[in-house]
């Protein structure tokens, strides 16, 4: 690698002086693509440590050696596994966010177009997103320190990532997904029976968990679903909210740590953030979105030398020209109403902070 580089990330440019990592970096193009697969393979091999971040279109994928990660330019967090433990900061008193969503009626015009799709049967869910600009008195690093969340990330000037969704974890020759679908307030009244018994929830769920198993089979043998919607709790800025997930595992073969990349450019991208079917389902989304994702429900994770986690990109606030960009979305079936929906995106826009009072 030449020592003077100077590589895009995402939409800005991390400069030699304002950064002593050495990013392995590759962009743009199937030769890319590759390197980054066949490196990623040969750190598993070697059981070298190291994080990686791979955006949802596959562009411009990152692979970090764990010891050369500077924690001015990198935090993370996963599962208690962190750089991030000597980082002091400020008790937080007060949290100031406002949400810009886009109008109800341009939301409507990707709705239908989605729902055209799916009423034509080109695709049985698809995960629609979009851009909501925010307003808080919170930097991205801030949002990192005090949000919490079993999965961050903070790229310095870029985004930060507060994550509650597991991607795949490989440890002791098995591979497991939890797949997260299904969403609602707790406060609700009896709003567990209400999420469970909802069926559109109910059909969306079924459709990811067929997916993530079908895509585990891909890699793995012996899959099966453990654990079928189980509720968890999520604390959020706006109160508590309720989301199901589902357990399945797939046992790999005893040479799995050579081919980490391989496996996980099959798996990608995330079922839970595209739909069924995957290809049909992505051309749907790039037509209706109308923005790039960019790293957003692209995956990140964590090779210890012997365990890889990982987790889907969703919480997601990046730093743009204009402004601080939250992007959110959820599942749409064919017994979705667009109201219902629009709500939801909204819904998702918060900060999982809990204020030092």
């Amino acid at each position: 690698m030449r020592k003077n580089w100077a590589p895009k990330i995402g939409f800005l440019t991390a400069t030699p002086a304002r950064s002593s990592s050495k990013l392995i970096l590759y962009l743009c193009g199937m030769q890319q693509l590759h390197n980054f697969v066949k490196s990623m393979n040969a750190l598993g091999e070697k059981k070298t440590p190291f994080l990686f971040v791979i955006d949802f279109d596959m562009k411009k994928p990152m692979l970090f050696p764990l010891n050369e990660i500077n924690p001015r330019d990198l935090l993370f967090e996963l599962n208690g596994v962190s750089n991030a433990n000597d980082i002091e900061s400020e008790p937080l008193t007060g949290l100031d966010l406002k949400v810009f969503p886009p109008s109800e009626e341009a939301y409507k015009k990707s709705f239908a177009l989605v729902m055209k799709h799916l009423m034509r049967g080109d695709s049985y869910l698809l995960n629609l997103t979009q851009p909501v600009a925010v307003k808080t008195n919170l930097g991205l690093k801030e949002i990192f320190i005090h949000s919490r969340a079993r999965y961050k990330l903070w790229i310095k000037d870029h985004f930060t990532v507060f994550s509650p969704e597991p991607f795949v974890k490989i440890e002791n020759g098995l591979i497991s997904t939890h797949p997260m679908k299904g969403t609602i307030d707790a406060l609700l009244p009896d709003a567990e029976s209400r999420l469970l018994h909802d069926t559109k929830e109910l059909a969306e769920h079924y459709t990811i968990v067929d997916l993530l198993r079908n895509d585990l089979n891909m890699v793995a043998q012996k899959v099966r679903v453990e654990r079928f919607r189980y509720v968890e709790e999520i604390i959020t800025t706006r109160g508590k909210l309720l989301q199901t997930s589902s357990l399945i595992t797939g046992q790999l073969s005893l040479s799995a740590l050579n081919h980490l990349g391989d496996i996980m450019l099959r798996l990608l991208p995330a079922g839970s953030v595209t739909g069924a079917p995957k290809r049909r389902t992505v051309e749907i989304i790039h037509e209706a979105e109308g923005y790039e994702r960019g790293y957003y429900t692209g995956i990140f994770g964590l090779f210890d030398g012997n365990c890889l986690d990982s987790a889907v990109m969703i919480r997601f606030v990046e730093s743009s020209a204009s402004g601080l960009i939250f992007k959110a979305g959820g599942g749409i079936t064919v017994n979705s109403l667009m109201a219902n929906e629009y709500e939801e995106l909204i819904q998702k826009v918060y900060f999982p902070i809990v204020l030092n009072n």
